[in-house]
């Protein structure tokens, strides 16, 4: 299934994209597109029954804005330096282990947002990313097969960062990839069942309709079932969180001097099959 929250900020609603491509309410069926429903067979049960019904209230998309396609969320778990393509444009050794940081869950937005680019940044990247979104509590987990059984389902992913307070101004990562609106998800979550191999995934980025990605998920040094299971190591997982994999070769900061970082008025679109589509466009903080 493919999932949605349409609506307002702060004000969506759950909404269902059927086979045939028309959006329809799911306001009747559930009350929000979360960790508690990914987590309840019984209720997904209903939904699917719900949407093979035909019967559910077809939405107007024109002018709807759709949201974060996961409400409520606790957690945005990042991982970094996980393609092999990407750590060689930027001269990186392959990590040994998964690189984590965290992003607030504040900095999600809708996948058609304004993206802002923050006060005295001179280095604002993008990086198209697979987005998993948890389905089931994951703790000690032993094996990568056991992280993938954890999955609730897959969403696109923009992990917007500003290389210079990531990079150059001490400390974590997490000063460059927490200004607002630095998270767009969405369109749609598409439920793990749809996906059965995350790991053939094409994923593209452009940046005023020039390609600048052009990756596969393939090219991942951890897998997504792999990630799961090594992250509840170390923290614990609940359905609903997200964890974003990591972006493929084609960011900015990979490229040669003077590099094409974003600038206010510039356009970004992203996609990975079967997840849907995104457009930004980046203004002034």
């Amino acid at each position: 299934m493919k999932l949605l929250r349409v609506g307002p900020v702060g004000s969506e609603r759950p909404a269902l994209l059927d086979q045939d491509g028309t959006l329809r309410d799911l306001s009747g069926v559930i009350t929000d597109v979360d960790g508690s429903v990914l987590a309840d067979d019984a209720v997904l049960s209903r939904v699917r029954d719900a949407a093979a019904s035909g019967e559910l209230p077809v939405l107007g998309a024109e002018g709807l804005r759709i949201g974060a396609p996961v409400g409520r969320i606790g957690k945005v778990v990042g991982i970094g330096l996980n393609y092999f393509g990407h750590a060689a444009e930027i001269g990186a050794e392959p990590p040994a282990e998964p690189i984590l940081f965290l992003k607030a869950a504040d900095t999600v937005g809708g996948p058609d947002d304004t993206v802002l680019i923050p006060r005295g940044s001179v280095k604002t990247d993008w990086e198209a990313e697979l987005g998993v979104v948890i389905g089931a509590t994951a703790r000690y987990l032993d094996s990568a097969e056991e992280g993938l059984a954890h999955v609730g389902g897959y969403v696109l992913v923009n992990d917007v960062s500003e290389r210079e307070f990531q990079i150059e101004r001490g400390g974590t990562w997490d000063k460059g990839k927490n200004c607002e609106t630095f998270t767009p998800l969405g369109p749609w979550l598409v439920t793990a069942d749809e996906v059965p191999d995350p790991q053939v995934l094409d994923v593209k980025l452009w940046v005023n309709g020039e390609l600048k990605q052009d990756g596969n998920t393939s090219d991942q040094i951890f897998p997504v079932g792999e990630v799961v299971r090594y992250l509840s190591r170390f923290m614990t997982l609940y359905p609903g969180d997200v964890i974003v994999t990591g972006t493929p070769a084609g960011v900015a900061m990979g490229q040669p001097e003077p590099k094409p970082y974003l600038r206010a008025g510039d356009v970004v679109e992203l996609e990975i099959e079967g997840l849907g589509r995104q457009r930004q466009e980046f203004k002034s903080a």
